[in-house]
């Protein structure tokens, strides 16, 4: 016979597992902080040029997707207000915060000394500390993830990547 379900016993304990709810100034705050994110990069985007759709400049890509981020923080400012399915600030969100801090520090490394060991470093730190595997998983991985993208991206694709020799 089938096991009949409590609909109301599943949310709560649901509930119980998620972080409380952070309300509609966190939305709002949201939609401002992507929205001027987009505005950005709608700004530099233009700078670059946009070109024309049969010869697009550089700008053309950022710029499309600037505007789309611009106006989804819009519609996230207008309706997203009323949403349930934010949460407070927690230990995850730090976790997020400095994950991406160390995109923007490869970013900045990888021009200066390579791909090759700002990706182990990124890829180490995101395994071991953020993932929080074991020493050996987080450089066995590491190693063979950058490995494989040099085999993959310098030597089959011979694209022009910053490295170290």
């Amino acid at each position: 016979m089938a096991e009949v379900i409590d609909e109301e016993a599943l949310r709560a304990e649901l509930a119980e597992d998620r972080p409380p709810h952070a309300g509609p100034w966190s939305q709002l705050g949201a939609a401002v902080v992507t929205g001027l994110i987009g505005v950005a990069g709608v700004i530099g985007s233009l700078t670059l040029g946009l070109g024309r759709l049969t010869a697009p400049g550089p700008g053309l890509w950022p710029f499309v997707v600037s505007a789309l981020i611009a106006v989804l923080s819009v519609v996230l400012a207008l309706v997203g207000r009323g949403g349930t399915d934010t949460e407070k600030f927690s230990r995850s969100s730090v976790l997020t915060a400095i994950a991406v801090l160390t995109l923007v520090l490869f970013a900045f490394a990888l021009p200066l000394i390579g791909f090759e060991i700002p990706s182990l470093l990124l890829t180490f730190v995101w395994l071991r500390f953020l993932g929080r595997q074991r020493w050996f998983p987080s450089v066995a991985i590491s190693v063979g993830t950058v490995a494989g993208f040099y085999v993959l991206f310098v030597l089959l694709l011979q694209i022009p990547l910053p490295r170290l020799i």
